[in-house]
């Protein structure tokens, strides 16, 4: 059994490698090949499309930044599906939009392929250790036929129910941690004006009733700051949007989602764009005459 991997970036590449290290024998695409040297060096075959992947793969995952991607990589020219064969299976772990989970579903079936949706919950650190958590939408028998390679890659896999159901709990997970981000900043904020001692800070309050993994990880690279991206601004944005589109559809307002995303537009506004989503702090601390 061959696996193809397609998007090797910052979350993707220790994934690639945790599979190659497993004893598997995989193939990689990348739009800027260079991202792969240090996969080839573990084993990894390079291809120079993603039908090349499609066409050598019995599984071709795919971890890609936005929806528009996702797009052109599954149904663009020497795209995914103009290279699929029936049986083979499709996995996009990207976190994209449902809609474009079911219509790639739909598009899979009809060629006799499989597909399943399954983003994941966690940063490039939790991908180094292995610590992912996997939510996935689609057929059921075929979420259970590649569970020990999700397995591979991340600590948990679940499956959520029918195609588009990993994205939409992936969004869910995404409102909870934009709101429980502004928490954090305002919280540290306050600690700051205060006088406080931060660390001392996220030592009591990250073991109490407001523990969260937000303030026990990205709080102290704020305070240390380390504004370095585990997941882009540009990329929560994306997520942000993607949600509030939905819930249109769906007649569902959240205005806590909205607000935060507007900070987060001003946050790129600002050139921030690359930095991860902790760097919201210095949005705030702007507004507040705080120099970091």
């Amino acid at each position: 059994m061959k696996i193809g991997w397609i998007g090797t970036g910052t979350t993707g590449k220790p994934m690639v490698s945790h599979l190659i290290k497993a004893g598997n024998d995989v193939i990689v695409y990348n739009r800027t090949l260079s991202k792969c040297d240090d996969l080839t060096e573990l084993g990894a075959k390079v291809c120079t499309t993603p039908k090349e992947v499609t066409e050598k793969a019995d599984i071709i995952f795919t971890m890609l930044g936005f929806p528009s991607d996702v797009e052109n990589v599954y149904f663009g020219e020497n795209g995914i599906l103009s290279g699929v064969n029936p049986g083979k299976i499709l996995i996009d772990m990207t976190t994209s939009s449902p809609r474009l989970a079911k219509r790639i579903y739909d598009d899979a079936k009809e060629k006799g392929a499989f597909s399943l949706d399954a983003p994941i919950e966690g940063d490039d650190l939790a991908a180094r250790k292995k610590t992912l958590h996997v939510m996935a939408g689609g057929d059921e028998e075929i979420f259970e036929d590649v569970y020990q390679l999700f397995m591979t890659v991340a600590e948990n896999a679940t499956y959520m129910g029918e195609a588009g159901s990993g994205q939409n709990t992936k969004m869910a997970n995404q409102i909870l941690i934009a709101d429980t981000m502004i928490g954090v900043v305002e919280s540290l904020l306050y600690a700051y004006k205060t006088g406080l001692d931060l660390k001392k800070v996220i030592g009591v309050i990250g073991k109490g009733t407001a523990s969260s993994w937000s303030i026990n990880n990205l709080g102290r690279r704020i305070i240390k700051k380390k504004f370095n991206p585990g997941f882009y601004i540009k990329h929560f944005v994306k997520d942000m949007g993607i949600i509030l589109e939905e819930s249109e559809r769906m007649r569902l307002a959240l205005p806590g989602l909205s607000l935060v995303r507007q900070f987060y537009i001003a946050a790129m506004n600002l050139g921030m764009e690359n930095l991860g989503t902790q760097g919201i702090y210095k949005v705030f601390a702007k507004m507040n005459g705080i120099d970091l």
